[in-house]
């Protein structure tokens, strides 16, 4: 005689992972020499990190903004 097999438990729905944002790179160089690196998380493009990163920074001379992988 063959055990009957126990009904499969219903499913847990998953939930949907949220979508990633893009991460930027700012190399930035001062008025004064002085240089350094940012992160950039909360931005919604290229042009959206330029902006925050120049909303935040005084006597910028050069700014380069790059893609994070």
């Amino acid at each position: 005689m063959q055990s009957q097999r126990k009904p499969a438990a219903p499913r847990k729905a998953r939930r949907p992972q949220p979508v990633a944002r893009a991460e930027y790179t700012a190399a930035v160089r001062f008025n004064n020499g002085r240089r350094d690196i940012f992160r950039i998380l909360n931005a919604d493009d290229m042009a959206d990190a330029r902006a925050l990163v120049l909303a935040e920074l005084d006597d910028v001379s050069s700014l380069v903004i790059a893609l994070r992988n």
